[in-house]
């Protein structure tokens, strides 16, 4: 009876208990998730509490909420970069849907209105802003070099890898791919996408987890190396530039404009006055030098030979 009652034990022992099983989110490292009932995971965003859809791309709005944890509170996950641009690192207000509200604060009441990608389209301001509609981020420009090789990758196997790559890694269908071009080493994507499919992912969310994974910083849980290959070779990707541009122009004022203007303007002013003021000196200089000796010469023929 004691062999067959240790084999049972060691039986029970390795089925694991539904309280030990783990339970990630795949799209998400971010994600604090629970079992809360056999086969049932709950995972839930760090920063908002809002519940995470793990088959698809988290929404940029809660990634960026969720990079303002400090690190404690992100438990054992490893530092990041923080979200960073020309305006400073703040914490976005985002909809229950994951959508950006068109007007973003800071801490010291300054607003500014964004656009469906989170970058600001206007000029900072106070509270009393308003932001009539949050303007869609329709175009979106991916620009990246690769290592140099021996020789060229070919261009239909480049935009391939590529379009398969954007289709299974961020789940973006490839009819919102509008061109990929390939002059070595510079590869240009170009998505387009008039509206968000209802079931499908932003191309703003696509080309911010795409910045993350060439940048060392994947936001997908297992944390895999972006890894592109053209038939059989590495595609090393080297720099990479993203561009946004919105259905609307962007809504600046030309104070700034007209600032800088005024100061180019008075540069060129005082330059060409000091100019102007160092050429009369300088010619008021070289007349009077010729009329000294011109009197002098004159001086030296009225005087009478001493002979």
């Amino acid at each position: 009876m004691e062999p067959l009652f240790g084999v049972m034990l060691g039986l029970i022992l390795a089925v694991p208990s539904p309280a030990h099983n783990s339970c990630t989110c795949a799209t998400n490292k971010w994600a604090v998730c629970a079992q809360d009932g056999p086969g049932n995971c709950t995972c839930r965003l760090v920063g908002s509490d809002h519940p995470v859809d793990c088959s698809t791309l988290t929404s940029k709005c809660f990634l960026m909420k969720a990079e303002m944890i400090p690190l404690k509170e992100r438990r054992l996950w490893r530092p990041l970069h923080r979200l960073s641009d020309s305006d400073g690192i703040y914490n976005p207000d985002c909809e229950d849907s994951g959508a950006f509200k068109a007007r973003q604060c800071n801490q010291s009441s300054t607003c500014w209105c964004v656009n469906t990608a989170g970058m600001r389209r206007t000029e900072k301001g106070d509270r009393s802003l308003s932001c009539s509609e949050l303007v869609r981020t329709r175009w979106i420009y991916i620009e990246l070099t690769h290592k140099r090789s021996s020789s060229a990758f070919d261009v239909p196997a480049v935009a391939k890898a590529l379009t398969q790559l954007f289709e299974s890694r961020y789940k973006l269908h490839p009819k919102y791919i509008a061109a990929i071009e390939y002059d070595p080493p510079l590869i240009q994507i170009r998505l387009d996408q008039k509206k968000k499919p209802r079931w499908g992912v932003d191309i703003a969310d696509v080309a911010y987890y795409f910045e993350k994974d060439v940048n060392n910083d994947s936001i997908f849980h297992s944390n895999s190396k972006l890894n592109v290959s053209v038939n059989g070779d590495v595609l090393a990707i080297e720099k990479l530039w993203i561009y946004y541009v919105d259905e609307k122009p962007p809504e600046f004022c030309m104070r700034q404009l007209v600032a800088g203007i005024s100061a180019v303007v008075t540069v060129v002013v005082l330059t060409a006055g000091i100019g102007i003021a160092v050429l009369l000196i300088l010619r008021w200089l070289h007349t009077r030098k010729y009329k000294k000796f011109g009197s002098k010469e004159m001086r030296e023929i009225k005087t009478p030979s001493l002979e």
